[in-house]
């Protein structure tokens, strides 16, 4: 039987032409120069450009190169949680291909993990090339997510990390289908330490992260992992009813002792609309967890893979490269 691989490389990619050459010269550089055996495991996220052909032209020439093409676009978060599933090495890197996360920091990642940590978080000192507006609002979410759920994520800390094979297999143990994967990396506990490094401007190509995907990103941290909210806007329904009760019997006292003024519609007006708006949001706050509660329900594939390239299928059946495969 084939040795597993020391280290496993799980990058999700879409749309990723103008850098995999670079990347690859680049992971392939830092990988040779340890001396460890390696695999680079790659999802074709629904790239509309030549990804695909690029990557595969790179397979070629370097069969440690393995290669699962999606069906359609399902998203990064799922494109990294295939990339990892399908890795085989003792250790496993996520890492994403525009090279923002130096492959030059994987030795020290490494060595780290040798000491006897299992996850070894890759930690940004400075966010080169994001505008200032992107790092602030970034440095809010860490702060809020951390305020709101049970188990923290680590402040300036993506996905570009070390873990340990045991790790990995937790993760894979769970399902759920709007998938944070920093949560996901925290939630799964194990000894842990960092190192810290500057982050460079991307290589090639562009962000593929508007701000409204990024705030939906956020809601699907706090959401999954947390129902702190639930219980606040609970709290603040208490008070707004003891609000209401204190200015009934106000009013009440007023109209028993010094009777009744002619009544105006401005301080009606303000407590219909102020009461509306706060029922309005609550129902949309139930609704975020009853529709992720809906879309857990339908218990649909995380993804589907149109081929694959290398990926040895452990307990399935390999449909090849004839038929669309199914996964998790």
């Amino acid at each position: 039987m084939t040795q597993d691989p020391d280290i496993s490389i799980a990058v999700p990619m879409h749309n990723e032409s103008d850098g995999v050459d670079q990347f690859f010269h680049s992971v392939e550089e830092v990988l040779v120069n340890m001396g460890v055996t390696y695999e680079i495991v790659c999802v074709n996220d629904g790239s509309t450009d030549d990804t695909l052909e690029l990557v595969l032209a790179h397979r070629d020439r370097n069969p440690a190169i393995k290669v699962v093409d999606f069906s359609r676009n399902f998203g990064k978060e799922i494109a990294q949680s295939a990339a990892i599933d399908f890795t085989k090495g003792l250790t496993v890197v996520p890492i994403d291909a525009d090279l923002q996360d130096p492959p030059s920091l994987i030795p020290e990642l490494f060595e780290k993990w040798r000491e006897g940590y299992e996850v070894v978080h890759a930690t940004r000192l400075t966010r080169l090339g994001e505008s200032w507006f992107k790092r602030l609002t970034s440095g809010w979410f860490y702060r809020f997510y951390n305020l709101f759920a049970e188990v923290p994520i680590p402040k300036n800390t993506g996905d570009f990390r070390l873990m340990d094979r045991a790790v990995v297999e937790a993760l894979k143990l769970l399902p759920e289908r709007n998938r944070f994967m920093k949560g996901l990396f925290s939630w799964v506990g194990f000894s842990q330490t960092s190192v810290t490094f500057e982050r460079a401007p991307r290589a090639a190509g562009f962000s593929k992260w508007s701000y409204w995907r990024l705030w939906n990103l956020a809601l699907d941290g706090i959401f999954g992992f947390s129902t702190l909210p639930l219980r606040l806007w609970m709290y603040a329904g208490v008070l707004v009813s003891l609000g209401a009760i204190t200015y009934a019997v106000w009013v009440i006292g007023k109209a028993i002792f010094f009777g009744i003024n002619a009544p105006g519609y401005a301080s009606l007006m303000t407590a219909v609309l102020f009461l509306g708006g706060i029922q309005l949001f609550s129902i949309g706050l139930l609704g975020e967890y009853v529709g992720r509660v809906f879309m857990e329900t339908k218990n649909r594939p995380l993804y589907i893979i149109r081929k694959n390239f290398g990926i040895e299928f452990e307990n399935k059946e390999n449909k090849g490269e004839k038929n669309a495969t199914t996964e998790r």
